[in-house]
């Protein structure tokens, strides 16, 4: 008789095993990133693979705008309008947070509703490089690097210096070319749920801009897709 050898099933991956993005983790000291709650760390760790996105869903609470901030809001627009331009509040939103297809970083878009017509929709695309180990880009080259930091246990984005990229070409802008420190807080409200809060403030002008919005984590579309089967 000739014996058969048993073999084991094939065990699969989970296919929802989570994989962690240690990029920002990297950017704040060890102290710092066990100060902040366990939502936040999870959010800014989660990786993204190649066609996923992370989608928030919620509203902005308020946005006001001194009347340089609306200029400043205006002028922005040849640049693809990277700042609210209307002041709202209580209106519905929605951010998706997308892998780049190099790999290098993430592209960010935000759509705020307005009281009339489309919503306003605001681009960026973060890289994990430069002096501070973070750049957000707008449109037409302008930029900026970013020092991530925790201030009153929420993860805080703040500009350092603004810059133009030409081929071949990076121009910093010097201070007084520009329009402040920009500063963007990523603060808890529950396990699924967050506060954004977005601010520029000059030197000498004071606070140009101010926006509060509330979210919350979104079920992929995939992950729907795969309940409902």
């Amino acid at each position: 008789m000739r014996a058969v050898a048993e073999t084991a099933p094939a065990v699969s991956p989970p296919r929802h095993a989570e994989l962690l993005d240690l990029r920002f983790r990297a950017l704040v000291p060890e102290a710092d990133w066990a100060r902040l709650p366990p939502a936040v760390r999870r959010r800014f760790s989660k990786r993204l693979g190649e066609g996923e996105s992370a989608v928030y869903v919620g509203r902005v609470v308020e946005t006001d705008l001194s009347p340089l901030g609306w200029l400043l809001a205006q002028g922005l627009r040849l640049v693809g309008a990277p700042l609210p331009t209307t002041r709202v509040a209580d209106v519905p939103s929605v951010v998706a947070v997308t892998q780049d297809g190099a790999g290098s970083g993430q592209i960010w878009t935000r759509l705020y509703a307005r009281g009339s017509g489309f919503p306003q929709a605001i681009h960026s695309a973060k890289r994990f490089r430069g002096p501070t180990g973070l750049e957000e880009r707008v449109g037409a080259g302008l930029g900026m690097s970013l020092r991530v930091l925790v201030e009153d246990r929420a993860l805080v984005f703040r500009s350092e210096r603004y810059f133009i990229d030409l081929p071949g070409l990076r121009l910093i802008l010097p201070r007084w070319l520009t329009p402040g420190t920009l500063t963007v807080s990523h603060g808890a409200t529950g396990a699924r749920s967050f506060r954004f809060v977005l601010e520029i403030r000059h030197a000498w002008l004071g606070r140009l801009l101010r926006q509060e919005a509330e979210f919350s984590d979104h079920v992929e579309a995939r992950d729907e897709i795969a309940a409902s089967t």
